[in-house]
C-alpha cells in the first residue's frame, strides 16, 4: 500500500569557506578547515541527490558534525565550549517562511540547522519510498524506521540543543519549539500509518487497527493544535494535511471499530460508528480539495485522488452496507442517535523516536591543533555580513506519487 505525506521544503544555506587566513596556522588547522568545507559541501549534495540512502546520509553526516564539534566542544573533554564557537557566521533559511534567511555568529546554529536538515532528508527519503509501486516488506520497514530516526532527531534537538543558543530563535522560525515538536509528531503519526497499513495487510483484530488509528487521528490532532497559533500565511497548508490526515484516520478508527462491534452482534451500534465513519470520511475529502487550493510550503497534490485515500472510502461505504444487510435480516437493532465514544488504547504498535546522539568530537581535534587557531589574528572587518544572494533555494527533485499496486484493503 502507498501512502502520501506532506513534505516542506529543504532548508537553504549561504557556502561557507572555513578560511581563516592569519588565524589557522600550521597544516594541522589547514586540514581541519579544509575538511569542514569538503564535508559540509558533500553532505549539502545528498540533500538532493535521489540515489542517497541512509547509510551514505550518516556516514557524511557524522563527518561533518564531528569535525563541527571542533568548533563547539572543548577538545580537553571538559564542559567549557570552544574558543572557536563565535568565529563564523551561519546563515539558512526556514521550512515555512519561504527564502527570508536567519543568521547566526554560532556553530550551536549551525549544528542544529544542519541536523535540521538531516531529519528533513530521512522524512522525504521515507515519502519517496512509500510512494513506490509494489513496496516491499523490507521497504516498508526502511519507512517506518526513516521516520522514527527522524522523529528523534527533531526531538533531541528541541530538547538537548536549542536550549543552548544563545539567541532564541524568532516565532514561527524552524528552531522554535513549536515547530519541532509538531514535526516530532508528525513522524510518528506518519510511523505508525505504516504499522496500520501492515496490520490490515495480515489481518490483524478489528479492535487493534481501529486503537491505532485512533491513536494516529490523535497524533495528527496535536501537531495540528501545536501549530494553531502561528500565522496562516504560512502554516495553513501543513495544518490541512494535519487536519485531514486527523478526519481520515478518525474515519478509519470507526469504521473497525464498527467491525468489532459487529462481531459483538451489535448491529446497530456498528452501523451508527459506520455513519460517523463516513461523516469524517466526507470532512478529509473537503479537507483534500482545501488542501490543494491553500498556497503555502509543500507540495502541489490532489490527495482524494490518491489511492490509499479511496480505498477508505469503498471500505467504509461495503462496511456500512453489510451491516445494514445484516441488521435488516438478523438483528432488527435500533440504531443510537449517538456516536460510540472512542476510548481506544493500543497496546501494541505505538512508534516512539529512535534516540539521537550527534557523533563526538573528530580524534583530528587535538590539543595541539586547537592551539594553533590564533584569534588575536582575526582581520576587524570580520564581521561583515554575507550578501543575501548567498542563500540560493534548493533545488528539490519532483517526486510525484505513483499508482499504488500493492496491497489492497478490504
Amino acid at each position: 500500500m502507498t501512502h502520501w505525506f506532506h513534505r516542506n521544503p529543504l532548508k537553504a544555506t549561504a557556502p561557507v569557506a572555513f578560511n581563516y587566513y592569519g588565524v589557522a596556522a600550521g597544516p594541522a588547522a589547514s586540514k581541519i578547515c579544509s575538511d569542514l568545507r569538503a564535508s559540509r559541501a558533500r553532505l549539502l549534495e545528498l540533500f538532493t541527490d535521489l540515489s542517497c540512502n541512509p547509510e551514505m546520509m550518516k556516514n557524511a553526516s557524522d563527518s561533518y558534525f564531528s569535525l563541527l564539534q571542533g568548533f563547539i566542544n572543548s577538545s580537553d573533554e571538559s564542559t567549557q565550549e570552544s574558543k572557536l564557537r563565535y568565529i563564523q557566521n551561519f546563515k539558512w533559511t526556514d521550512t515555512l517562511q519561504g527564502q527570508v534567511p536567519s543568521a547566526q555568529q554560532d556553530a550551536v546554529f549551525e549544528l542544529i540547522s544542519m541536523g535540521f536538515n538531516v531529519a528533513l532528508w530521512y522524512t522525504k527519503y521515507a515519502s519517496r519510498l512509500a510512494g513506490k509501486e509494489n513496496i516491499t516488506e523490507d521497504e516498508a520497514k526502511e519507512v517506518h524506521r526513516s521516520l522514527k530516526i527522524a522523529a528523534g532527531i527533531f526531538k533531541h534537538l528541541k530538547e538537548s540543543h536549542i536550549p543552548k543558543l544563545i539567541t532564541p530563535a524568532e516565532k514561527g522560525r524552524d528552531l522554535e519549539a513549536r515547530l519541532l515538536e509538531a514535526y516530532v509528531v508528525q513522524c510518528q503519526a506518519e510511523a505508525q500509518e505504516v504499522t496500520i497499513a501492515r496490520a490490515i495487510e495480515l489481518k490483524h483484530a478489528p479492535g487493534l487497527i481501529a486503537a491505532l488509528a485512533y491513536e494516529t487521528a490523535n497524533f495528527y490532532q496535536k501537531a495540528d493544535h501545536t501549530l494553531s497559533s502561528l500565522e496562516p500565511a504560512y502554516s495553513a497548508k501543513w495544518r490541512k494535511y494535519l487536519h485531514l490526515k486527523m478526519c481520515f484516520y478518525t474515519a478509519y478508527a470507526y469504521c473497525y471499530h464498527g467491525q468489532t462491534l459487529l462481531a459483538s452482534d451489535k448491529c446497530g451500534e456498528a452501523i451508527r460508528s459506520l455513519q460517523e465513519a463516513e461523516k469524517f470520511y466526507a470532512k478529509a475529502e473537503a479537507l483534500c480539495k482545501e488542501y490543494g487550493e491553500t498556497k503555502g510550503p509543500g507540495p502541489t497534490v490532489k490527495p482524494s485522488g490518491h489511492l490509499f485515500f479511496r480505498k477508505l472510502g469503498n471500505l467504509v461505504k461495503n462496511t456500512l452496507e453489510k451491516c445494514q444487510r445484516e441488521n435488516g435480516f438478523i438483528y432488527f437493532q435500533k440504531i443510537p442517535t449517538e456516536a460510540p465514544q472512542l476510548e481506544l488504547k493500543a497496546n501494541y504498535g505505538l512508534v516512539e523516536p529512535v534516540p539521537f546522539e550527534f557523533p563526538p568530537t573528530s580524534a583530528h581535534w587535538t590539543p595541539d591543533t586547537l592551539a594553533a587557531f590564533d584569534l588575536t589574528k582575526r582581520p576587524k572587518d570580520d564581521s561583515t555580513k554575507p550578501k543575501p544572494e548567498e542563500v540560493k533555494p534548493v533545488k528539490e527533485p519532483d517526486i510525484k506519487p505513483q499508482k499504488d499496486t500493492g496491497c489492497s484493503i478490504s
